[in-house]
């Protein structure tokens, strides 16, 4: 075909990208890759290795080390030995290092982006163009963190050696991910990358060696999902660092729960791309493109839920089509095509399985009529329409480059449909309405959300969700918060194991020879004093053995009754901040006039000067929360791109809080009142030890004008009532802060929608310590944040 002819077809002849630069590292190291360990290679402590293929052709690229426990553990000491030099650089020294990593990127850009085009199967032009900056970008802005740490984080310290658990997907950039703010904050990494995506997390380590990063800072070990079993189950991490399926996210959890390790989980994701009639159809159409079909559709926040307005849903898909015919699929280390191939044989099979399931079901598949290269792991782009909002390719993340279409009418049933899913980790609006686009955003569960754009990224800005797409951030302030801790928590001291539970009294028997009490401290639920549903109380006894009065006995059903009461109470979240400080306050008040009945009920179990104190501290800790309720604010970041992100602070919603027994009033407000200042609901469990304080509290929320059900008190045995609590998919987040056996028992018993979890891990807290017992530390984990990427300037 003549030039004049190509011009007039604008048909696209190959451009290779040249691998010799990649062949020639492999050839270097003979094909055979070990681990990086305490700063050197070291073989696999069995001396197995496994194959990793390249998936445009199926053909092997390298063998690599299988990690075992031994090496995990080798690792794993390495990196404990380094912690304490490491710590103790300067910021400025540390942050150093972190910019000659992101110097040796950009210098090694080529290199990099051309291996893990050969690994992964993803086109060169995205790991060149997209991956590889973003990876540089993440050392930058982590080594300006590492200059700042002590100047804004001056009471926090690093948790220690951190597992870190990458994906397949973007192998290299996950990487940057976790180990650049793990470095930034003083930790020491044990990185596990994926199994199928070895090589540019061993490129890497070169860069570490050549950068002079000290010994055992980073260590990589390579292997199957075994060898991050290892790693999860190792005593002498301090940290997990997950990223990749809701599946593996659940078995860490399950894992992890008896200890006190740091857990942060980004997983899965179904998310939405909701197109209005009034968008700019083709910008949204080529937004699409790069919603779903970016990296084979192989994105955890892949828009995969096209939820279009239904007076232009047939203009749209015609569009759509169109646009798919135009893709084009092929070899990924051709700089001319749009989509590369699938990571692996397996991922293909599972793809073309749930595409299948998803035709059965009733959806309509259209694919355009594209050549797949004879070898190698392809799938076409894929369009399905007339997908019901319950099937399988609605619900189940396909990871794959699958669009499936569904219409609304409303944005009311927009905001239904996209919320209605297990997931919540990114959304994608469309609409020449900035009053539209905000008002949907602001309803949308998830913790990114792009106006007129999709998959932006940036260190800067923190990336995470909600529901079982995990918990924690990546990138921004937030992301630094998930390697830090303050630094008195760690080392202090433990709780006394709270004793068994005895058995209930009923309300009509006494003690002998003691006349029946007439009156039973109730259950406060939706704003209403309520018998329990057991018929039980127990009896509350003085530590000199007096009989104090009685307590209901709350069950399963009266803690289901609490939640739904507090969902019903949904509109505290909407109140302004300003409405919420003004009722705190008011709590204050009230507390304060009825200080000296409050102070002798009290003093019946913890003295007279325990009693006075937490009465007096208390009404100062409500109005720290009033003054916080309007003054814990989010921020704007200012990413490289024509984008500001909102990064805004949101309740996590519905709440079990189980209150400390040795501050019977003071812990509960504690707890208690950080939650329900930046809008959750609570379903809390005061203290075992003086479960009366409950009559104290209901009778001062009802003349503080709380709305009923934003806060319900449910008296009890704790261990009991935890188990309903944690295991209630209605409830959005735990916080229990009794001994070791509870904090363990909350993780483990709410793996089944992951809600967030937050325990002293059996640790003493002082109440009486404002330092300690109040501010950011608690607001931060009432709260997750969303970031609302707006278009911004020129």
């Amino acid at each position: 075909m003549s030039i004049a002819e190509k011009f007039v077809t604008m048909e696209y002849g190959p451009a290779p990208e040249d691998p010799k630069e990649a062949q020639a590292w492999l050839d270097r190291y003979g094909h055979r890759l070990k681990h990086f360990i305490n700063g050197t290679w070291q073989a696999p402590a069995g001396g197995e290795y496994f194959e990793t293929l390249d998936p445009s052709n199926g053909e092997k690229l390298a063998s690599v080390a299988q990690g075992s426990p031994a090496d995990i553990d080798a690792a794993v000491r390495a990196a404990r030995a380094a912690f304490p030099k490491w710590r103790a650089l300067t910021p400025h020294a540390r942050a150093r290092y972190l910019y000659a990593l992101a110097r040796l990127v950009q210098k090694h850009s080529r290199l990099l982006a051309v291996l893990e085009t050969m690994d992964n199967g993803k086109p060169i032009r995205e790991s060149r163009d997209i991956d590889i900056p973003l990876v540089a970008r993440h050392f930058y802005y982590h080594a300006g963190w590492a200059q700042l740490l002590e100047q804004e984080f001056p009471e926090y310290e690093p948790c220690g050696v951190v597992g870190q658990i990458i994906p397949w997907n973007f192998p290299l950039l996950m990487a940057a991910w976790k180990i650049a703010p793990a470095l930034a904050t003083g930790n020491t990494v044990v990185l596990k990358p994926a199994e199928f995506t070895p090589l540019t997390a061993l490129a890497f380590a070169e860069l570490c060696q050549e950068a002079g990063l000290p010994a055992g800072v980073v260590n990589i070990v390579t292997g199957d999902g075994s060898t991050g079993e290892a790693l999860v189950k190792h005593p002498d991490v301090d940290k997990i660092a997950f990223t990749g399926s809701t599946e593996v996210g659940r078995a860490i959890r399950s894992a992890t729960a008896a200890t006190p390790k740091r857990l942060s989980l980004e997983l899965g994701g179904k998310s939405p791309f909701i197109i209005f009639d009034d968008a700019d159809l083709d910008s949204a159409v080529e937004g699409l493109v790069d919603g779903i079909w970016f990296n084979q559709g192989q994105v955890c926040c892949a828009g995969s839920r096209l939820l279009m307005q239904e007076s232009i849903a047939e203009n749209l898909i015609a569009k759509i089509r169109d646009r798919m015919s135009s893709l084009r699929v092929g070899l990924p280390l051709d700089k001319a095509i749009d989509i590369g191939a699938i990571v692996a044989r397996v991922q293909l099979e599972r793809i073309q399985r749930m595409v299948g399931q998803g035709i059965a079901e009733g959806a309509t598949c259209w694919q355009p009529q594209v050549a797949l290269p004879a070898r190698g792991f392809y799938y076409p782009p894929t369009l399905l329409s007339n997908v019901h909002p319950t099937s399988i390719v609605a619900q189940q993340e396909i990871f794959g480059p699958v669009l499936a279409a569904m219409t609304f009418r409303t944005p009311r049933e927009a905001v239904e449909l996209a919320n209605n899913t297990v997931y919540g980790l990114a959304a994608s609006i469309w609409s020449e309405n900035i009053n539209v686009a905000l008002h949907v955003a602001a309803q949308l569960k998830a913790g990114v959300i792009w106006v007129n754009c999709t998959n932006l990224f940036d260190a800067s800005c923190g990336f995470g969700g909600y529901k079982e797409s995990g918990y924690g951030r990546e990138g921004g302030r937030e992301g630094l918060l998930e390697y830090l801790q303050p630094t008195w928590f760690k080392n202090a001291p433990k709780l006394p194991a709270a004793p068994p539970p005895t058995l209930p009294q009923t309300t009509e028997e006494s003690q002998a020879g003691t006349p029946a009490i007439d009156r039973t401290v109730k259950l406060y639920i939706g704003g209403k004093q309520l018998r329990p549903d057991s018929g039980y109380s127990t009896e509350v006894h003085s530590p000199d053995g007096r009989l104090l009065g009685e307590a209901s006995l709350g069950n399963r059903k009266d803690i289901r009754n609490a939640v739904e009461a507090a969902r019903k109470a949904d509109t505290w979240a909407k109140a302004t901040a300003h409405n919420r400080a003004q009722v705190l306050y008011y709590c204050a008040e009230n507390l304060s006039q009825r200080r000296d009945e409050i102070v002798r009920g009290l003093t019946a179990v913890v003295g007279a000067k325990q009693a006075a104190a937490e009465l007096d501290l208390s009404i100062e800790r409500i109005f720290s929360y009033a003054a916080w309720a309007d003054k814990f604010d989010g921020a704007v970041h200012n990413p490289p791109f024509r984008n500001v992100a909102i990064a805004m602070n949101e309740p996590l919603g519905t709440m079990g809080i189980l209150c400390p027994s040795e501050a019977p009033l003071l812990g509960f407000l504690s707890l208690v009142l950080p939650a329900i200042a930046v809008g959750n609901t609570v379903v809390a469990v005061p203290s075992e030890a003086y479960p009366l304080i409950t009559a104290d509290l209901y009778q001062l929320f009802d003349t503080s004008d709380l709305p009923g059900g934003v806060v319900n008190i449910v008296t009890g045995y704790a261990s009991q009532l935890l188990k309903t609590l944690a295991e209630h998919d209605d409830v959005d987040g735990i916080w229990s802060f009794g001994d070791e056996a509870n904090a363990a028992a909350a993780k483990a018993l709410s793996v089944g929608n992951l809600k967030q979890v937050w325990t002293n891990e059996g640790r003493a807290i002082d109440w009486f310590d404002p330092k300690l017992a109040e501010g950011r530390w608690f607001l931060e984990h009432a709260t997750q944040v969303k970031n609302i990427w707006v278009p911004y300037g020129e």
